[in-house]
């Protein structure tokens, strides 16, 4: 049992010192990372205004003019909160704008139907969730010389919520192939992705997910290697970008940590 734990050890050493290394560029690329499917489909509303218009009105048979507002909604409030959040402005009512805009979009194309979306979507919420966790962490060191009446259990639940919903990407990802990768992917990320669930040896393990996120959707949604006029294209940078997001949402948790409601918080209690 000394080998595995002098490993385990080992590569938690190497993982604190890259946090460490990072910990001024961490926080700003999990938040770019984490904003990027909104970002990319704000601008693709700016830039397919007619067919996203064309396909709502088709859809729901709503007329010219809800169609526009929908479009307009979401090409506002998106690249609108995707600032907000960059800069650092107002970071609170940005993540509820973007989560307003993950739950108008579930509802407008249908996505309460088809359960790969749903849970990558909720995944989404998640990671915002993680943001708006951050901002509070933030505000609350404003005021470092006031007197604390505690923790601050609202930060910590949003936390614990991030993670949960976060794991609902990688249930998405699962595949019952019988080939010796596949299963040792399902394997290892359905592992990891328990341990940030339940905050156990949380910023290693959403290092590795990171890690492991980043070459599936480098190999499974490189939407740059098809030619532009092909559905599957709009599909998979989609898929890329959610992901992406995900990744940003688990680079917050190295960042932050996984707050009090976790078992490495109760570790330090025992």
């Amino acid at each position: 049992m000394n080998i595995p734990n002098q490993y385990i050890e080992k590569t938690e050493e190497v993982a604190d010192q890259v946090i460490r290394k990072g910990k001024y560029v961490l926080p700003h690329v999990a938040r770019l990372c984490l904003i990027a499917t909104f970002l990319e489909d704000g601008i693709r509303m700016w830039v397919q205004w007619n067919e996203q218009r064309e396909y709502m009105d088709m859809n729901w048979g709503c007329g010219k003019f809800l169609a526009t507002t929908f479009v307009l909604i979401n090409l506002i409030g998106q690249i609108g909160g995707c600032v907000m959040v960059l800069g650092r402005l107002k970071v609170s009512i940005a993540c509820w704008v973007l989560f307003g805009i993950v739950v108008l979009q579930t509802i407008a194309y249908s996505v309460l139907w088809d359960i790969q979306f749903l849970l990558r979507n909720l995944a989404l919420i998640g990671a915002l969730l993680l943001v708006l966790a951050e901002s509070r962490g933030e505000a609350r060191s404003l005021f470092a010389g006031v007197p604390s009446l505690g923790e601050n259990k609202p930060k910590n639940f949003m936390q614990l919520a991030g993670r949960v919903l976060l794991a609902f990407m990688f249930i998405t990802l699962i595949r019952f192939e019988l080939s010796f990768l596949q299963i040792l992917q399902d394997i290892v990320g359905s592992i990891l992705m328990v341990l940030v669930t339940i905050g156990y040896k949380t910023k290693l393990s959403s290092l590795i997910l990171v890690a492991l996120l980043t070459v599936l959707n480098l190999y499974h949604n490189a939407w740059w290697t098809i030619p532009a006029y092909k559905p599957l294209r709009d599909f998979l940078k989609y898929d890329f970008f959610q992901t992406l997001s995900v990744i940003g949402g688990l680079l917050m948790i190295v960042s932050l940590g996984p707050g009090g409601v976790s078992m490495d918080e109760h570790k330090k209690k025992w």
